[in-house]
């Protein structure tokens, strides 16, 4: 079919696969479908039905899919916050030398803390890593197996689905505890910046000698380090914390998707929530002209275009394909479901298929929000349609 250059040079391009058709928005022409129907509705005249061989794909009894790309965990901090013991000094025997072994001491504790917190760091850092193995060890045998293909529910995958789970929140319990152990390390933050000032002070008693001097100097070095150590151990958890945040609520979004896979027994991608966050450049034309959807009389094209014309259409699989491609190319994309009714028929005939019509977009749209999609980016409308045969639901990107 050649393609038609309008006065913007834009071109065309639609889809249609079992049941369901997809085509960006800035596309100004579709492709004839498998049928060679007018994907409109429209008939066209028998010279200009065109058709389409099945690929190799299609012939597959199980086609396959590109497996997507797995989300690896981010990577946690390496420091080790170890310290040396406090250097230890002659006894003077003067009122200033008595307050440098007691500052001593008191250094010599908290440096003793830190390092059971450090210890304790490394021990949560060491779970955290074999919780993410696990987990991504268990999410890649359910895609592999939904990759292969499988049956809708399968109760192995359900059982896989639920250990995935179990892991994420083992790691989300290693998160409180970097929480609780930061606010330990805070208190001794507090401590540390006390006998820094506390050493300083010390300079300015009375009655040191040179080695209470000499003394001081080393330990409010060896003091100063240990405030330093511990801003850094307290930024290294801080960005700790929130890498693994918010890995965990991308991942508890795949792990939604990834339930709804099961169910249909078909393997779909990340979660269309985390798409978003990924860099985009606009849709070019993203409006046409006189703009609009079916339901306000526009001529914008659909994005997707599904036909309930039998039971159990398998519409997911490439519903999730347009969407997610539109959303990588428009993160904040927001989205129109219309459901579409013949007009055609007794009154009472076209209120029997405007209800069923409603109830399909129902379901198109649990299935968008189960594939990770927010309810607020989509809303929902119904019409009628003269040239439609059959019940329709139209996805228009907004």
């Amino acid at each position: 079919m050649a393609l038609r250059k309008s006065h913007g040079a834009v071109f065309g391009l639609a889809v249609l696969l079992a049941g369901c058709s997809y085509a960006t928005d800035t596309f100004d022409s579709l492709w004839p479908s498998l049928t060679g129907d007018d994907p409109s509705g429209k008939q066209r005249a028998q010279s200009e039905k065109v058709q389409i061989a099945k690929s190799d794909a299609e012939k597959m009894a199980s086609p396959t899919l590109s497996p997507a790309a797995p989300a690896a965990p981010p990577l946690l901090g390496t420091t080790n916050f170890a310290q040396p013991p406090v250097t230890q000094g002659p006894q003077t025997g003067t009122f200033v030398g008595q307050n440098v072994s007691q500052m001593r001491n008191e250094l010599g504790s908290l440096r003793g803390e830190i390092g059971t917190r450090n210890n304790l760091l490394q021990q949560i850092r060491g779970a955290t890593t074999q919780n993410a193995q696990r987990y991504h060890g268990v999410v890649a045998a359910i895609n592999s197996r939904l990759q292969l293909g499988t049956t809708p529910g399968n109760p192995v995958l359900v059982s896989q689905w639920n250990a995935a789970q179990a892991e994420l929140d083992r790691i989300g319990a290693d998160i409180a505890a970097m929480n609780s152990l930061a606010n330990g390390v805070a208190s001794s933050s507090a401590l540390a910046s006390f006998l820094l000032e506390k050493a300083r002070a010390a300079y300015s008693l009375q009655g040191a000698i040179d080695e209470d001097h000499r003394q001081l100097a080393i330990l409010e070095d060896e003091t100063n380090r240990t405030v330093v150590l511990i801003d850094r151990l307290l930024n290294e958890l801080s960005e700790d914390i929130s890498r693994q945040t918010a890995y965990v609520g991308n991942e508890r979004h795949n792990l939604t998707t990834l339930s709804l896979a099961i169910k249909n027994g078909e393997a779909y991608g990340q979660s269309l929530t985390n798409r978003a966050y990924f860099a985009a450049s606009p849709l070019a034309g993203s409006a046409p002209a006189g703009g609009g959807n079916a339901s306000a009389g526009g001529n914008q094209r659909p994005l997707v275009v599904i036909r309930f014309d039998r039971p159990d259409v398998p519409y997911q699989q490439a519903l999730y394909n347009a969407v997610s491609k539109a959303i990588e190319r428009r993160p904040q994309a927001a989205f129109a479901l219309v459901a579409v009714a013949p007009a055609n028929g007794a009154p009472a005939e076209v209120a029997l298929n405007t209800s069923k019509a409603k109830k399909n977009a129902d379901q198109v749209l649990r299935t968008l929000t189960e594939m990770g999609l927010p309810a607020g980016r989509v809303s929902l409308s119904a019409t009628t349609s003269a040239d439609a045969s059959t019940n329709e639901v139209h996805i228009y990107l907004r």
